[in-house]
């Protein structure tokens, strides 16, 4: 692992015990010794706190900020209020997704948009790119990035000496100089996401952490929470193949930008709209308690193959095996049976309703 990026608070990892390995080029966390099971089922009860940082953070600023990030993106940026934050997707000439982001308005001319990390670079040469066209500045941020969720998080964070208690769902703030903090996650619990410079991070992660409600939480749970709340990953269940109507997040693009928006991919989109999708994401429950994992066929009751899953796992908080992939049209109704085809054994599996577990974000 040694041509992978260190996140900067590795060696607080380390002295947590974490198990680490490879993801989107950085080496991060994957469990600590509580192992996952708790780790997850600790972030739906109490807190988790997730190290971040591998995510990248864009501020840009200038005149033309809103128009091109209107461009950029399925996207009415003018509209979006100063503090209000926004799923979005960048899309290219086929509608494909190259990446999925959080745009959040911070002044009348001033935006931070959070990218994955695994297209970061990607992403960054994509708006210079398209910024060629625009007064706009671009800078790509160097900080921590460091994620409280669950039930208790607010509480804990106030008792760290940060109260964001008037954030609501999918609002943000600049609490302090070279901070950025939103009241989002990837979880479906309420919970908040903190950009610090690193000269501040390691303190602030300590007062957390003092805190007996709160405790480091790897990737691997990561993954099994975000799955179960029904949220996608990039490069699993999003890619530049997939479309955001085949990808079920068609409530991301406001309907009058879907039909007359001029962003980069709207013709094709609304191509794909017109035609409707040739497949479309759903969850999926296996029958048993064995996972299915990514890239497991799915079979109809004549054995043809009608789709393929793009993530798998067990739920811990649902207490089976759960499941997102792709099925053709015909197939995507909950209680449609299937057979997911798994080393060489066929596995019942049906068609489940999205989320596995009810989100609790914390509205307005």
């Amino acid at each position: 692992m040694s041509d992978l990026k260190h996140l900067p608070l590795e060696s607080l990892h380390e002295e947590a015990g974490a198990r680490f390995g490879a993801f989107a080029g950085w080496r991060m966390p994957l469990t600590y010794p509580a192992g996952v099971m708790k780790e997850h089922l600790h972030t739906r009860e109490k807190a988790g706190l997730f190290d971040i940082s591998h995510m990248q953070l864009f501020t840009i600023e200038g005149a033309n900020t809103a128009a091109f990030l209107s461009r950029a993106c399925p996207l009415d940026a003018a509209a979006l209020e100063a503090g209000k934050s926004k799923y979005t997707v960048l899309l290219n000439e086929k509608a494909g997704i190259i990446d999925d982001l959080i745009v959040t308005r911070l002044g009348s001319d001033r935006f931070m948009v959070v990218a994955n990390a695994g297209n970061a670079a990607k992403d960054e040469a994509h708006f210079r790119s398209v910024a060629r066209d625009f007064d706009v500045r671009i800078e790509a941020l160097d900080r921590v990035f460091l994620a409280l969720q669950g039930p208790e998080a607010e509480s804990i964070l106030l008792g760290a000496g940060l109260d964001l208690a008037d954030l609501s769902f999918m609002t943000a703030a600049e609490p302090r100089e070279n901070w950025f903090a939103a009241r989002s996650g990837y979880t479906g619990e309420d919970g908040f996401e903190v950009a610090l410079p690193e000269e501040e991070a390691r303190r602030f992660a300590e007062k957390i952490l003092a805190d007996q409600r709160a405790m480091w939480i790897g990737l691997a749970a990561r993954d099994s929470l975000r799955l179960e709340a029904g949220l996608c990953l990039h490069g699993q269940d999003l890619d530049e193949t997939i479309d955001p109507a085949s990808a079920a997040i068609l409530w991301a693009i406001p309907k009058k930008i879907r039909e007359s928006g001029d962003f980069i991919g709207a013709e094709a989109l609304r191509h794909i709209l017109a035609e409707d999708a040739g497949r479309v994401r759903v969850g999926l429950k296996p029958d048993g308690r064995q996972p299915v994992r990514t890239g497991a066929l799915l079979l109809n009751e004549e054995g043809q193959t009608v789709g393929k899953v793009t993530s798998g796992g067990f739920g811990p908080s649902v207490g089976h095996p759960i499941a997102m992939g792709y099925v053709a049209p015909g197939y995507r109704e909950p209680g449609t049976m299937l057979v997911a085809e798994v080393r060489g054994n066929r596995l019942p599996i049906a068609v489940h309703p999205l989320p596995f577990t009810p989100h609790r974000y914390r509205k307005g």
